[in-house]
């Protein structure tokens, strides 16, 4: 792609939040709201309330948010809450997996022929998505997946080609990365998604044979963590405390 093309792109301005999981291994939290409800301590705001923030930061105009489990509850705050974007609600009647997840919320986009963001709706993080748009669009790629270094949950120990003991190193970042949950999509990329199941199992092997999938690693210090456990949810309260601390000292 020529840079006339990338400058004639389109900024990526809408955008989709899979909020339908039954979040089973946050209990006793998910018994009552949906995961992206739940506040991480010390913050103020849910998680959805974090991502709709950065999206809209982000040039992001529309959002398409897909429910599930206890659906009125997220319907019910969205409808008390100042937004600073518009919003909309889908709800599957059935679980979909996935990639049926993502298709059928964006069947309610409001510019189909556009490229469109994507996240799940656990992940609490804040980076350049124009950044990781144009990352994409540079590479001609129909998905472009965020990747990350999370933290390992142990310490490791440095050794040397002798055996001995170097050094001791406290949670290092992972050598391996992961994907963060956080995705930019082309417009035809919607009619590649199944109808039903994981398109991670079916869509993005397909267009990693055919070179049509990206992967944009988060810039070094990019604060990302995914809330999936009770523990997720203390942890990011500390890290995101510390945070605070070293920005304000």
């Amino acid at each position: 792609m020529t840079t006339a093309d990338l400058q004639s792109q389109p900024p990526v301005t809408q955008a989709v939040i899979l909020a339908g999981g039954q979040g089973s291994r946050l209990r006793p939290y998910t018994d009552t709201m949906p995961k992206p409800m739940i506040e991480v301590p010390g913050t103020g705001v849910p998680i959805i309330g974090h991502q709709l923030e950065w999206l809209a930061e982000e040039g992001v105009t529309d959002v398409v948010i897909s429910c599930g489990h206890l659906a009125e509850v997220l319907q019910d705050w969205l409808d008390q809450t100042d937004l600073p974007l518009k919003v909309v609600t889908v709800v599957e009647k059935e679980p979909l997996g996935r990639g049926g997840g993502l298709r059928y919320a964006a069947a309610s986009l409001p510019r189909a022929d556009e490229p469109w963001y994507a996240t799940n709706g656990d992940i609490w993080t804040r980076f350049q998505l124009r950044d990781m748009a144009a990352f994409h669009l540079a590479r001609d790629a129909h998905a472009t997946l965020a990747l990350a270094r999370p933290r390992l949950p142990w310490g490791t120990v440095e050794t040397d080609r002798f055996g001995n003991v170097l050094d001791f190193i406290e949670a290092p970042p992972s050598p391996y990365l992961i994907n963060a949950g956080v995705y930019v999509f082309s417009a035809e990329f919607t009619g590649m998604l199944p109808a039903l199941g994981d398109h991670e199992r079916t869509t993005f092997p397909r267009l990693a044979r055919e070179r049509r999938l990206s992967g944009y690693e988060l810039p070094q210090g990019v604060y990302w963590r995914a809330i999936d456990t009770a523990k997720d949810l203390s942890e990011a309260a500390k890290e995101l405390a510390e945070l605070r601390s070293r920005a304000g000292s």
